[in-house]
């Protein structure tokens, strides 16, 4: 694959990296981040990950509502102001933008190019799309989107076949590093380790700037008000250096890269449909400034099944948010419940939550600060008994209920909501074709070598370290640790991490999921289970259901986890003062 890059100097013999950047971490992210990416630094590859398992039930909306769609139409937009420099420079880019329409958005980028008058040449990946034959193995009824995680040997075809820009729909993330990886350097089905290596990089990669210092636990030691978006220097063994442009915002320390990979991660074995990745065999090394050298990597077969996520329509939703000022906070709850009872009984909602937040102080100078929230959340599967039914009986209360009755805002109709889940497949039942810039088809084959079964990953919940003498002080955790947490369907993933060997020997000994379970009671009823990952100085969580139905459904106060990991490091322990 031929590039423009200039490279770090490399061992005689051995090829010169491939420099893979990312410029979008979601459907949403920093519109200019593509042509900043071209423009601050060389490049053999660009990439962009658009898709996220609420992002997919929204392109599946706009696809029911309009063949023709179903892509994200955003990445057009950024395409064509940058399209020209890209093509000009010999940077190859590849995208997941494609959505439930990968076929559609390649005709557009077609389009587009010939608009401006470029010659470009546009591969896609199909074979993702399993909505036809969702009855073989999920329940159709409501279902929106079925999409099969391929992995990165379509793209890798694509791009062999002359492709300038690859376009696919469901992959997984990392398979947007992996496939031009597998293109540059001829590696094959088998070559575990190189392919564990790029999943690796791949995933550090994946969501932009949280790699460069953005939501980073210890942000107020570095500038990251606007970090520059990261990449991979990857080698031919699979090895690979992050960084990032010269003089853009943020940070690459072996602190944000580590926050990287274990976001949305979950024990030792990181599976995927080309290789299954071993996390305890990551080595981090810091290099220089913005350097961080990942090694070590190994490799396994993958698992003899594809993930196929499922997005349905689970119905609607609405809320209310009253706002509870001065005294009697509780009473004032308690009488507005009341009020709305009828409306909630057994002919109302099938479901309705109330949660009271407790954000007033005491002789608060603004009012603002006065004021508790108190939120009421309906859902059905009939709109009309959690729309204006319920929106109607909170607004007749205005003037017949608590003192200083008031709402954040208007409540609405109800608006639907969806639900996410999973289910496996055999790799061969899944198709995966890469279609070449002239049209022709070339049918990828699954795994030839896969695992039937990995050891099942063990609950690591107590370790035999040595006690640390000498006193202790009652401190917030994250004093100690960095956190990142995230969400996986309807689980959350919750990880930790420290900057030394003995502040990781003590939270590794101290953190059981008893006392996770303690210091974050929301979680006490559910299955949490505990992975170690000495090489990272990391403990990581997996905590099952907390999110209920995924992060369409709604169904907590931060419905991604995103804080998850921030309210763990805000809560008090005793600590040794040698580790302070």
């Amino acid at each position: 694959m031929p590039g423009t890059a200039a490279v770090a100097s490399t061992p005689v013999g051995e090829p010169p990296p491939l420099r893979i950047g990312n410029a979008s971490g979601f459907y949403g992210d920093r519109f200019s981040a593509f042509r900043e990416m071209l423009t601050d630094g060389p490049l053999d590859v660009l990439t962009g990950d658009y898709l996220a398992e609420l992002t997919m039930l929204i392109l599946a909306r706009d696809r029911a509502k309009d063949p023709a769609l179903g892509y994200a139409k955003g990445f057009l937009r950024q395409l064509e102001g940058c399209l020209g420099l890209a093509v000009e420079r010999g940077v190859k880019i590849v995208v997941n933008a494609g959505g439930v329409n990968p076929a559609g958005l390649a005709e557009a980028v077609g389009a587009l190019a010939g608009k401006l008058g470029i010659g470009l040449a546009v591969g896609h990946v199909g074979g993702d799309d399993l909505l036809g034959r969702a009855g073989e193995f999920t329940e159709p009824a409501g279902l929106l989107a079925a999409n099969a995680y391929l992995g990165a040997f379509g793209i890798a075809e694509c791009l062999r076949g002359g492709a300038d820009l690859v376009v696919t729909g469901r992959v997984t993330d990392a398979a947007l590093v992996v496939g031009p990886a597998v293109a540059h350097f001829g590696w094959g089905r088998t070559d575990f380790d190189a392919l564990a290596g790029a999943v690796v990089a791949g995933h550090v990669l994946e969501c932009g700037a949280q790699a460069t210092g953005g939501n980073y636990a210890f942000f107020t030691e570095h500038d990251t008000r606007r970090p520059g978006f990261p990449l991979a220097e990857l080698h031919a063994d699979g090895s690979s250096v992050i960084t990032k442009h010269p003089g853009t915002g943020g940070a690459v320390t072996t602190g944000t890269v580590t926050a990287q990979l274990l976001y949305e991660t979950g024990g030792p074995r990181y599976l995927g449909p080309d290789v299954t990745a071993r996390l305890d065999t990551v080595r981090l090394e810091q290099q220089g400034p913005d350097r961080v050298r990942i090694s070590g990597v190994r490799g396994e077969a993958p698992p003899a099944t594809l993930k196929v996520g499922l997005n349905r329509l689970g119905g609607y939703r609405n809320e209310v948010v009253f706002v509870l000022t001065g005294l009697d906070i509780e009473a004032k709850a308690a009488m507005v419940e009341e009020q709305l009872a009828p409306v909630l009984g057994a002919d109302g909602p099938a479901e309705a939550r109330w949660t009271l937040a407790r954000t007033e102080r005491a002789d608060a100078a603004e009012e603002q600060q006065a004021s508790a929230l108190f939120q009421l959340t309906v859902r059905d599967r009939e709109q009309a008994k959690v729309g204006r039914a319920v929106s109607n009986a909170a607004v007749e209360l205005a003037l017949a209920s608590y003192p200083g009755f008031h709402l954040t805002a208007p409540p609405g109709p109800g608006a639907p909501y969806g639900v996410f889940s999973s289910a496996y497949l055999p790799q061969g039942q899944v198709e995966h074709w890469a279609v070449h810039p002239d049209g022709s088809r070339h049918a990828v084959g699954p795994a030839p070598v896969t695992a039937e079964g990995h050891p099942v990953e063990q609950d690591v919940d107590s370790v035999d370290f040595p006690s640390i003498e000498g006193p202790t002080r009652r401190a917030p955790l994250g004093l100690l640790a960095g956190a990142r947490s995230g969400d996986k369907g309807g689980d959350a993933n919750l990880g930790l991490w420290t900057r030394t060997e003995p502040a990781y020997r003590w939270l590794a000994a101290t953190l059981t999921t008893d006392r996770l379970k303690d210091l974050l009671p929301e979680t006490a009823g559910l299955t949490v289970t505990r992975h170690l990952l000495p090489r990272l100085l990391a403990v990581n969580f997996t905590i099952e259901g907390l999110l209920g139905e995924g992060v369409a459904a709604q169904a907590r106060f931060d419905p991604q986890a995103k804080a998850l990991g921030e309210w763990l490091r805000s809560r008090h322990l005793d600590i040794p003062e040698a580790l302070l």
